[in-house]
C-alpha cells in the first residue's frame, strides 16, 4: 500500500470558543476552550466531525454555520449522539446575492444515529449537540488542501452573512431539559418554516 501522508497535518482542524463567539446568542457566555473538532477528509475521504456535549447560556453546542454557493451540496450522516440540524435558504436580490437577514425557507430536523441528511446547493446549514455526550457527524464535503485547483470543486462555502446575522433565524436552546428553538431578532423576515416539532420561546 503506498500513502501519500503530505496532507496528515492538514486533517485535524478545532473550532475554538473565541472564534464561535461571532456566532453565539450569547458571546460573552461561558463555554469550553474548543466547540468541535474535525478530521478533514479532502476528497477521497469523508470528513467527520465531532460536538463537545453542553450549553452557552443556554444554548447548545453547533457549528458555525455556512452557506453553498455554486453547485456546493454535502451529505450528512449521523454517527453518535442526538442533535438538531438546522437549514435555512436566503433570499436574494436581483443580482443574486444572498440577503443576509431574509429567509426564503427555514427548517430544523430532530436527527437520530443512523440518519442522513442532505444538504443542497444554496442551503445555509449548521448542526447542534441536543445530547449528554458528543455528538458525531461524517460529510462527503471536498476539502482542498491546496493540491488541487479550486477551480475544479463545485462550489464554496460563505460563513460572512452567518457572522453579520450573529448566527440562523433560530438558536437551539435548553428548555424545560429539553430542545426548543428561540427566535434570533436580527432576522426582518422567515417565509416558510418548519420547525420539526420543536417548541419556541421568547
Amino acid at each position: 500500500m503506498s500513502i501519500d501522508f503530505t496532507n496528515v497535518p492538514k486533517h485535524y482542524a478545532a473550532r475554538t470558543h473565541e472564534k464561535m463567539q461571532e456566532v453565539l446568542m450569547d458571546p460573552n457566555g461561558k463555554g469550553p476552550a474548543i466547540h468541535y473538532y474535525m478530521i478533514r477528509g479532502g476528497v477521497n475521504q469523508k470528513n467527520i466531525t465531532v460536538w463537545e456535549p453542553g450549553t452557552i447560556s443556554g444554548e447548545y453546542i453547533k457549528t458555525y454555520g455556512h452557506y453553498h454557493v455554486g453547485q456546493l451540496d454535502e451529505n450528512y450522516e449521523i454517527l453518535f449522539g442526538n442533535g438538531i440540524a438546522l437549514l435555512q435558504k436566503l433570499k436574494t436580490d436581483e443580482n443574486g446575492n444572498m440577503i443576509a437577514d431574509q429567509v426564503d425557507e427555514f427548517k430544523a430536523i430532530i436527527t437520530k444515529i443512523g440518519d442522513k441528511i442532505y444538504m443542497a446547493p444554496g442551503y445555509g446549514h449548521l448542526l447542534v449537540n441536543t445530547g449528554s455526550t458528543y455528538f458525531a457527524t461524517a460529510d462527503d464535503s471536498p476539502v482542498d488542501f491546496e493540491d488541487r485547483d479550486p477551480a475544479s470543486f463545485p462550489g464554496h462555502a460563505d460563513y460572512t452573512p452567518v457572522k453579520e446575522m450573529q448566527g440562523f433565524a433560530y438558536y437551539v436552546v435548553e428548555h424545560n431539559g429539553v430542545p426548543a428553538l428561540k427566535k434570533n431578532p436580527r432576522y426582518k423576515e422567515i417565509k416558510k418554516e418548519d420547525l420539526g416539532g420543536l417548541s419556541v420561546v421568547e
